[in-house]
């Protein structure tokens, strides 16, 4: 069933089971002028799947131009939400990551630190997400990780 806000702008044709990021840009914002809580839902689940995809980074253009009473801070809040939430997530991804990498590398942390050059206390707090260690030094770790061959053991 289409959404009603989308049934008032006989110009935008969307097919509602198609995901979000694909609608027409008039799609998103004939939803957020003239959808129901129903319509916003739609959006801010897409945000929460892609929090600077497409549809969040369009909706944060159209507030930076529109003012939608009521709903502006809600969707402001919603990505500011969503980011947080996959920083997180990222976060603990890398940190499980760092924690795979002294695993495979057959080191102690403690040689491991020394291998990439950083203290134990330093390699702790990647391994334990309080800390993103750089992309340069996660290079590093897989080059340590490797072995000396560059191969994995």
């Amino acid at each position: 069933m289409t959404s009603p806000a989308l049934r008032r702008l006989r110009h935008v044709d969307v097919d509602p089971s198609d995901p979000v990021a694909t609608w027409p840009y008039e799609a998103l914002f004939a939803v957020l002028e003239r959808g129901s809580l129903r319509d916003w839902a739609v959006l801010t689940a897409e945000i929460g799947r892609d929090p600077w995809g497409p549809v969040a980074r369009q909706l944060e253009d159209y507030l930076r131009q529109e003012t939608v009473p009521g709903l502006e801070p809600l969707l402001r809040r919603a990505i500011a939400r969503a980011r947080r939430r996959a920083e997180r997530t990222e976060r603990a991804a890398v940190a499980a990551r760092v924690s795979q990498l002294v695993t495979e590398s057959g080191l102690s942390p403690a040689e491991f630190a020394e291998r990439i050059g950083t203290s134990r206390s330093r390699l702790s707090t990647y391994r334990h997400g309080r800390v993103t260690p750089s992309a340069a030094l996660m290079l590093r770790m897989e080059r340590v990780a490797r072995g000396p061959s560059g191969l994995a053991p």
